[in-house]
């Protein structure tokens, strides 16, 4: 019956409260049991598929079940590895992955022709019947998104790594599910505050659940310098040693950021790294005196004031450091994408704001990638195929608009809509509010298509939900404050805005709630969230 689902979720979502104080899941009052009961699965499932059609009998995993991949495609078994590594524990069952075809199990498929057109780079098509559960692709990245439905699809309890209960059981049907966005992004802040490998990589997990395709690291700021560059590098040791507040920092090695990269792949995650530039600069200034116009390196910075810093425009040791940076960080990162900030440059005249930035779009081009840029480059002159990161509450809607008429493609962050790091309420105990405060349904009700007056919808790339840490150290606050809004920006990139309903999606998100407690994390519940409890 899943063609029936989806439309009862938005009746049993009516009446929630709409405002309350701030608590975190350990603190907040156990609230009356909502949200899909067994029999109605595909309730659960965030982002919201494209498709579903109703079907016959669900599938059930026992002892016998294998999970059969192709034998040609060394990425689709990884995919098959990851889906009887994540099932194992839970369901006790042994799961055996294997390349011998037959009618039933978990099958993982790889297509060609009309099936894979249809499907794209990232879709993909779950046909569950009584014998069997077949997930269709054209690419490994499909099967991994694929899996992701499949693991929503069954009970909470299957993200425990001790044995629970049955049965895990998919409900019959067929979904055809396919991104509305190529671009679905998560930026996580490591320059104000230093964040081990190991919590990128937590991270990095929590963001695939969701079909986040994008990892963009702020990795420079004033406060944090936090990749290690062979060419220049202080910049590292030294502008890396501190963070705000004065606590001791800390960077990534070049294999750090390897692994990093390399885990991110295995999740189907491209990294994307951003050296903020001309300003946001102190931790850089601080580092080489020569960086400054005077030739006097200022002191480090562990405070949260911006726009005070600026590279020296007309000295042309500014370029040659700005290309071996850039350089570097390029040979580092497989994928397409290079962030150049630019936001803030306070510091820097618009004369020399535009003269640097044509210099700084030339060198990223130069190493074989895309530029992006936050939307302040639209003052400058974007390079052809340049990408603009929308931040909003700046009076530079019709230059952003007008860019994007112009080819440059558009990534909304509206601050205050996606900017995880603003505080949910009065209350909340971590976070900032300079972009108001900004609830559960503030951050979910908006549509990228349409978002930005003027500017074509043809030139929306997809959405990012940006995490900056001047509140934040640790992973619970990471946490707290990316979940539950980054559920809502991964379903406004993933799916089609015909599937955008307020209503129904706030019981999808409710039925998250006992997966993320299963998985340790302590998420903000929302009054207003019917929070199921199992």
């Amino acid at each position: 019956m899943l063609g029936a689902l989806l439309l009862a979720v938005t009746a049993a979502g009516a009446g929630a409260a709409e405002a309350a104080p701030a608590t975190s899941a350990a603190t907040a009052p156990r609230p009356r049991r909502a949200g899909p009961r067994r029999g109605t699965l595909l309730a659960r499932v965030v982002p919201a598929p494209a498709s579903v059609t109703r079907g016959g009998s669900p599938y059930t995993l026992t002892g016998a079940t294998r999970i059969r991949v192709p034998r040609d495609s060394a990425a689709a078994r990884r995919v098959g590895d990851q889906l009887a590594d994540l099932l194992r524990p839970s369901t006790g069952l042994r799961l055996p992955v294997t390349t011998a075809e037959g009618p039933d199990g978990i099958r993982l498929r790889l297509v060609t022709g009309r099936q894979a057109r249809e499907l794209g780079a990232e879709g993909y098509r779950l046909e569950t019947r009584a014998r069997s559960a077949t997930l269709t692709a054209r690419t490994p990245a499909g099967l991994f998104h694929g899996v992701q439905t499949v693991r929503q699809l069954l009970p909470a309890s299957v993200e425990s790594r001790t044995r629970q209960a049955g049965p895990w059981q998919l409900p019959g049907g067929t979904i055809t599910d396919v991104p509305r966005y190529a671009y679905r992004g998560a930026m996580l802040d490591v320059a104000r505050h230093f964040f081990t490998v190991d919590q990128v990589k937590r991270y990095i997990d929590q963001l695939a659940l969701y079909k986040i395709n994008k990892l963009h690291l702020h990795l420079s700021d004033d406060q944090g310098w936090r990749i290690a560059i062979d060419s220049w590098p202080r910049l590292a040791t030294y502008g890396g040693s501190t963070q705000v507040g004065g606590g001791p920092g800390g960077h990534y090695t070049k294999d750090d950021y390897r692994e990093i990269v390399r885990y991110a792949a295995s999740r189907h995650l491209t990294v994307v790294p951003e050296i903020d530039l001309p300003g946001h600069t102190n931790a850089a200034l601080a580092s080489y005196a020569e960086l400054n116009c005077d030739g006097v390196a200022p002191p480090l910075y562990t405070g949260t004031q911006v726009g005070f810093s600026s590279l020296c425009v007309p000295k042309e040791v500014t370029y040659d450091f700005v290309d071996d940076v850039l350089r570097e960080v390029a040979a580092l990162t497989p994928g397409p994408y290079l962030h150049i900030g630019g936001d803030e440059a306070h510091s820097t005249s618009h004369e020399d704001y535009v003269a640097f930035m044509d210099r700084a779009q030339a060198t990223v081009a130069r190493y074989g990638k895309t530029v992006i840029g936050w939307h302040q480059l639209t003052a400058a002159r974007p390079a052809k195929g340049a990408v603009a990161q929308y931040w909003g509450l700046t009076g530079r809607e019709k230059e952003v608009a007008d860019a994007a008429k112009a080819g440059t493609k558009i990534i909304l962050s509206p601050a205050n809509r996606s900017y995880l790091d603003m505080k949910y309420t009065k209350d909340t105990p971590i976070g900032l509010e300079w972009a108001g405060l900004v609830e559960v349904k503030q951050s979910y009700d908006w549509d990228p298509g349409n978002y930005l007056r003027d500017a074509p919808a043809s030139a929306v790339l997809g959405v990012e939900a940006p995490l900056w840490s001047e509140t934040i150290s640790t992973s619970d606050q990471i946490e707290y404050l990316a979940f539950p809004r980054l559920a809502g920006i991964a379903e406004l990139g993933w799916s089609p805005a015909a599937r955008h309903d307020w209503d129904a999606y706030r019981v999808r998100l409710g039925a998250q709630g006992p997966r993320w407690s299963a998985l340790g994390i302590d998420y903000y519940r929302s009054p207003q969230v019917p929070w199921a409890e199992r």
